[in-house]
């Protein structure tokens, strides 16, 4: 079994480019499937998500290219409704394939996805979206079916701020007859790519980036091929700068949006950490011999608030602040798996329900490590670099979903990280 290697006590230094965003790069791949022609995605991850989602496309009967970070996708061939439950199983993501399938062939039929287990995930709002816009939905023990003799445009509402929905309606309203109106959309950075995407695909979209989506349908056309770049990664970003400030150092991160990162950098800010940025480049410095220093309450929240995503790195930073940090967790119920693996590092992290209080011990130690879900992994990388000795970290395969080389990229910065076979 492979894991990850991390010496900890070495200051980071260094720039890195962020790559291609994971929550953005997998929503336009499946959008992909509402063009007639060829479609091309630049600065795509190199992700075990972005591998089985073109093994999706391809199955679909979908011809896929790769070269390097560039993916052309041409969907005139698409012939297939069915995805397969090996395919579904391997990313939680693949549900976003249900709405253009049914959109382009009138039906859809596909297992429950797979993916982390963060606890139970509103795909119902993803099926009461379908049906909101005519689709029968059936679901049983072979998993999830959807026939729509053509959707029709209507007015969508969703009772929590779902990304996921929010993209799968969009994706199936964009070739719907009539306009389709999604309040309480999501307003996420990825969600308005895609909407540029579809756009650029002939689409009619407005609103993304608010609580109002608004989608003008082709009345059953399909769309045309289109261009995108996928977006730097906020989460990895928000990572790195957790583990510069965990460690100490001084690090640029470039390639994305700094405004994206406000939330993470403002509390990295509060603990002790110098932050500025410009553009699409963002700095974080810490002297290593000034201890970070405990913070406000941090609550999970749908974007613009504090992300989900990020809790767990930067949990894992303020393991050694000096004082107390309570964390709030709203999103999701079983995202503190993380915690007893820092636990094992010295961390002294008391919980109850969907609260956690971190409360800073002067060092952690080293330990062999497990990761059991994306962002938990990535926490544990983060604790690792400032802790006394070498840690190994297993579990990396739901590491590789969301980053593309966690040790390359931590190299990169300064950090003694290698893959080696676990002892």
């Amino acid at each position: 079994m492979e894991a990850l290697k991390i010496e900890g006590g070495r200051a980071l230094r260094g720039e890195l480019t962020v790559q291609g965003a994971k929550n953005s790069v997998l929503p336009l791949l499946a959008a992909t499937l509402l063009g007639s022609g060829k479609s091309v995605i630049r600065n795509c991850p190199h992700l075990t998500d972005v591998t089985a989602s073109l093994d999706i496309l391809r199955h679909l009967g979908c011809e896929v290219e790769a070269d390097g970070e560039t993916v052309w996708v041409d969907a005139s061939t698409l012939k297939t409704c069915e995805i397969p439950e090996a395919l579904m199983r391997s990313m939680r993501s693949s549900v976003i394939f249900l709405g253009p399938i049914l959109a382009r062939l009138g039906m859809a039929g596909m297992c429950h996805p797979g993916g982390c287990e963060l606890g139970p995930r509103p795909i119902d709002l993803h099926l009461e979206a379908l049906r909101t816009l005519g689709s029968q939905v059936s679901e049983g023990p072979d998993g999830l079916r959807c026939a729509a003799v053509g959707l029709r445009g209507n007015d969508i509402s969703l009772s929590i701020p779902s990304v996921g929905a929010t993209e799968n309606a969009m994706l199936a309203a964009a070739v719907a007859a009539g306009v389709t109106t999604i309040q309480n959309a999501a307003r996420e950075p990825e969600i308005v790519q895609l909407q540029d995407f579809l756009n650029d695909m002939g689409g009619d979209v407005r609103g993304a980036g608010t609580s109002v989506i608004t989608i003008r349908g082709t009345g059953g056309a399909p769309l045309h091929g289109g261009e995108a770049t996928v977006m730097g990664d906020r989460i990895v970003a928000a990572t790195y700068l957790s583990a510069a400030a965990a460690a100490g150092g001084e690090i640029c991160l470039s390639g994305v949006d700094y405004r994206q990162l406000s939330p993470v950098s403002a509390i990295l800010a509060e603990a002790g950490c110098m932050v500025k940025s410009e553009g699409e480049r963002i700095w974080l410095k810490r002297d290593p011999a000034t201890p970070l220093k405990a913070v406000r309450p941090i609550r999970t929240a749908p974007y613009p608030g504090f992300p989900t995503d990020a809790q767990a790195p930067v949990m894992a930073s303020l393991c050694t602040a000096r004082g107390a940090t309570m964390f709030v967790e709203n999103m999701f119920s079983s995202r503190y798996r993380h915690i007893d693996e820092l636990r094992k590092m010295g961390a002294d992290i008391r919980t109850e329900g969907r609260v956690a209080v971190v409360c800073g011990v002067e060092q952690l130690h080293a330990a062999a490590l497990e990761a059991f879900d994306l962002r938990g992994g990535a926490a544990l990388a983060v604790a690792a670099l400032a802790a006394e000795g070498e840690s190994a970290l297993c579990g990396l395969c739901h590491i590789r979903r969301g980053y593309a080389d966690l040790a390359g990229d931590l190299t990169a910065l300064n950090a003694k990280a290698y893959y080696a076979e676990k002892e």
